[in-house]
């Protein structure tokens, strides 16, 4: 299908249903007592717009996993179930993130050469599970490697058909053979010996890292502030100029328009 193109009207209606699922999130994890942040392009856009970046569509909050897994625990009791869904693939038939997606119901955001998967697609925010990786830099690039390829294992049902080249399609053709139960069950492993690894760094499994690094440094998730967003205060990474500055580089600098990168979608309704 087609990319759709959304207005600035409705960027901003989409930016404005993410910051209700926001503020359950921060509900939730108040009530429950459990560790959150904001992170990425939402909490640069806390510091530098004081609200969403201009053309973001997206918003991302990342918990280290034991908290992870009280916040997807919470949610089969505490979350609006009228209102709201919590997905992964652990609750959601079909899902192949390896992370979760809390979703606003009677909306749709179909992401272009998803329109196959079988599970809802309305507005969402990312829920992002922070786990552990070796502190020795060798074993970590091959953390990373394993990461990598795990990751493109699960891209495979969305690749065989997005990507551009004919050589990978086929290649992800192949590799969405592969029981999808022997795949997340080897992803478990990994999250076991990720846990084990312990260590000062951190980071989501099945997302790429883009530093040379493979890791975030654990303390920047362990210390919080409030900060406004849009008017509302969340949790953010206190020290969140060494976070951003080690992610994005010199974060108060725009980018240039070509770089604004969306979603690209094929079917919005709000």
């Amino acid at each position: 299908m087609e990319s759709y193109e959304l207005s600035k009207e409705e960027l901003r209606e989409v930016q404005l249903i993410q910051l209700e699922l926001l503020k359950e999130v921060d509900r939730i994890c108040k009530k429950c007592g459990i560790h959150y942040n904001m992170i990425a392009g939402t909490l640069l856009g806390a510091v530098r717009h004081q609200g969403y970046i201009p053309w973001d569509d997206d918003a991302d909050v990342a918990l280290l996993r034991p908290e992870y897994e009280k916040f997807r625990k919470a949610c089969r009791t505490e979350l609006d179930h009228e209102k709201f869904y919590f997905q992964d693939h652990r609750a959601t038939k079909g899902y192949r993130w390896g992370y979760g997606k809390l979703r606003r119901k009677g909306t749709v955001f179909l992401r272009q050469n998803q329109e196959h998967m079988p599970y809802a697609q309305g507005v969402f925010i990312d829920i992002f599970p922070l786990d552990g990786v070796p502190d020795n830099y060798l074993l970590r690039s091959m953390h990373n490697f394993e990461c990598f390829c795990l990751r493109k294992i699960l891209w495979a049902r969305v690749g065989k058909v997005a990507d551009k080249s004919l050589f990978m399609r086929s290649w992800y053709y192949l590799l969405d053979k592969l029981p999808e139960q022997k795949v997340f069950a080897y992803y478990h492993k990994l999250i076991r010996r990720s846990s084990r690894a312990g260590g000062r760094m951190v980071r989501i499994l099945m997302f790429p890292t883009p530093n040379s690094e493979y890791g975030y440094y654990r303390c920047w998730y362990e210390n919080s502030s409030p900060i406004k967003f849009e008017g509302v205060v969340f949790q953010g990474i206190k020290d969140y100029d060494s976070y951003l500055s080690f992610k994005f580089g010199n974060y108060m600098e725009l980018p240039p328009e070509d770089k604004r990168k969306v979603h690209p979608v094929s079917r919005l309704k709000i």
